[in-house]
């Protein structure tokens, strides 16, 4: 892999971290609504699950995970259902906003209880994740040399990476917080990131093995 595809491996996944999806819609709302730590604790509970299925690969275990439908439906079936979960709440608590509030309402919750719990099991009930990663990966692992160093080596530079990208998406959160003081306003970003979750669950729960 060094240095011949290097470049084309970082530039591969800094895109593929750049695309908007469950992952990054999740840290950013999690920032705009609950402080910009909030966002961190979910990007750090998304990366351990990506961890997780870094060293699947790198022991082997992952064709498994790919190939077993009973598997991969359970890991379908939880990530479908917490997305839905997160976007119902998001939803449900836009309507609890609809009434006059108080000129003092505080713009965000500054919290981060949950985050990281609820990013590891977004990460972890996506099983197009691994998939991803088992048609990716070994376009840049040499199998004449140590596979397993070669992968923890792209696990290591992927998850800097994909932190990176993850800091820029706590950042826009954090900006928009700024304009969710006005009561109308978060409550239909709530109700926009219920939709957008649901939306996703329901993309996850209708997605097949390849």
């Amino acid at each position: 892999m060094f240095p011949d595809n290097f470049i084309a491996f970082i530039g591969i996944t800094t895109l593929v971290s750049l695309a908007p999806g469950a992952n990054t819609m999740f840290v950013m709302s999690q920032s705009a609504l609950r402080g910009r730590w909030a966002g961190v604790m979910a990007g750090l509970g998304i990366e351990v699950s990506n961890v997780f299925y870094f060293l699947l690969i790198a022991f082997g275990l992952a064709t498994v995970v790919a190939t077993s439908e009973v598997v991969f439906d359970a890991l379908k079936w939880m990530g479908a259902f917490y997305l839905a979960v997160i976007g119902v709440l998001a939803f449900g608590r836009s309507f609890q906003r609809a009434g006059p509030a108080p000129v003092t309402e505080v713009p965000t919750v500054r919290s981060s209880h949950g985050a990281f719990f609820d990013g590891l099991m977004i990460g972890l009930g996506n099983p197009k994740t691994i998939i991803w990663f088992l048609t990716l990966l070994p376009q840049f692992i040499n199998k004449e040399r140590d596979v397993f160093a070669q992968t923890m080596t792209i696990a290591v530079v992927g998850t800097v990476i994909d932190i990176a990208v993850q800091w820029l998406y706590v950042y826009a959160g954090g900006h928009l917080s700024r304009f969710l003081g006005e009561r109308h306003v978060r409550a239909w970003f709530e109700r926009g990131m219920g939709i957008i979750f649901m939306g996703l669950a329901l993309v996850v729960a209708l997605s097949h093995r390849a």
